[in-house]
């Protein structure tokens, strides 16, 4: 499943986010494939590096605005709709 209902209610599509992830492509952002820290403790506990965050794109929004997906070296996939105050495991 790739189709979620982002923060104002409005489904969004992350197949186009989750294909760019996988062929190694970079969204125009700092943060984009740089790990992250978990700081909210929402996700499971890992050694430092072990999550990488990724710009869901926000139509409407310019810049990277508050969706992102999160993967994990298991395989693991995370969406947050809302700037990491919310994770929907994707897989």
């Amino acid at each position: 499943m790739t189709r979620f209902i982002d923060v104002k209610g409005k489904i969004v599509d992350l197949k186009p986010t989750l294909e760019r992830i996988a062929s190694g492509r970079k969204f125009p952002h700092r943060n984009d494939g740089a790990v992250f820290k978990n700081r909210e403790g929402l996700l499971p506990r890992k050694p430092y590096g072990y999550y990488k965050e990724y710009v869901a794109e926000t139509p409407g929004v310019q810049g990277a605005g508050p969706q992102r997906i999160v993967t994990g070296n298991s395989g693991e996939v995370f969406y947050t709709p809302d700037h990491y105050k919310t994770f929907i495991e994707i897989r």
